[in-house]
């Protein structure tokens, strides 16, 4: 026997699959509204399992952007991500190790031309003013109002403000952050930068390593380092530890003195540093000139009579006499009558 559907029936399960084919929007419309919306005149059914895989979607989807957040946080964090920075929240807290003219150089020029056509290359390496700093899980990436301090990259810093243009950077590790060595740390990642590019003068290099060991010694308690314990921490050899303190100590002396002091060699700075201290070649050292020793003998009867002066010293020598305590006196005397009128001569 042939049966047939209401039309009531009919007309159910067609709106039953309209809900199911507008299925997120009804859903999130309802869960908005805190109203279950009509379609075609009829409430959609809320539950089921059309929801609850929904629910679970949106669950796992939220897990995992957070997972990513987290990640990325991590990253920039161990300097393994780069960030984009506005120069005006960078601030220099060290300066530079370079010639205070390097604005005014041909390389500095021939930079900002390459940056200007290609790009930035290499990113800066930065520290967040604040050590407790951490970017936010929502939007590790919005570092608007955060300030950084510059350790490695004073030119293209330099570059890019002038520019207009975001900076590239990388946070490097903080493990000094607050304690006494904070500052040598800093300058010790500008010098080992400097290092790797093999782009500074010799003056300009043990300015830098006078400057090191100078904020490194300080943190000692007893403030002695020694070139031996300084020249392993750093990496340099022991004999430039010690014109690298004594270029560091003349440095204003040496820059009034000599106006091509960013080509001079080591050697030249040797014997810069040799004029300054007045120190003279051994070589060429004229020994100092004894006074000249006098003698004058005289006869007294058969005896002999020795009178000898040498630098202000008197000494008389009477062979074969017999010169008691009264006849020195007598001496004495005459001879000091005689240097009173005479000795100033």
């Amino acid at each position: 026997m042939k049966r047939t559907l209401s039309s009531s029936v009919l007309k159910k399960k067609r709106v039953d699959e309209a809900v199911v084919e507008a299925g997120d929007e009804i859903e999130l419309e309802s869960t908005v509204e805190g109203t279950s919306p009509v379609v075609a005149g009829v409430k959609p059914r809320l539950g089921g399992s059309g929801s609850a895989w929904k629910a679970g979607a949106l669950s796992d989807a939220e897990q995992i952007l957070q997972t990513e957040r987290t990640q990325v946080v991590e990253r920039i964090l161990s300097g393994r991500q780069e960030l984009r920075i506005d120069p005006s929240q960078i601030i220099d807290v060290i300066g530079t190790d370079r010639r205070d003219d390097w604005r005014d150089q041909d390389a500095f020029e021939a930079l900002k031309d390459s940056i200007a056509k290609n790009g930035q290359d290499t990113p800066i390496h930065v520290w967040p003013a604040d050590p407790n700093w951490r970017p936010d899980e929502r939007e590790p990436e919005n570092l608007e109002g955060v300030k950084f301090q510059l350790i490695v990259g004073r030119r293209r810093h330099a570059i890019l403000a002038a520019l207009g243009l975001p900076l590239r950077a990388l946070l490097v590790p903080q493990s000094q952050r607050g304690s006494k060595e904070e500052q040598f740390e800093m300058l010790f990642m500008r010098f080992r930068e400097n290092e790797e590019r093999e782009n500074l003068s010799a003056f300009e290099r043990l300015v830098s390593i006078g400057e090191m060991f100078d904020q490194l010694q300080g943190t000692t308690p007893d403030g002695k380092l020694s070139a031996t314990e300084f020249s392993h921490r750093v990496g340099v050899h022991n004999s430039a530890v010690s014109r690298g303190r004594a270029v560091f100590a003349a440095k204003d002396q040496i820059l009034h003195t000599c106006k091509n002091v960013y080509d001079l060699s080591h050697r030249d700075l040797e014997k810069v540093l040799n004029d300054l201290s007045g120190k003279i070649d051994k070589s060429v050292k004229k020994k100092p000139t004894k006074p000249k020793k006098l003698t004058v003998k005289r006869k007294v009867g058969s005896r002999k009579l020795s009178v000898t002066g040498q630098g202000g010293r008197l000494s008389v020598a009477a062979t074969g006499l017999a010169l008691d305590e009264d006849i020195l006196n007598g001496l004495g005397d005459v001879i000091a009558e005689f240097l009173e009128k005479h000795g100033s001569k």
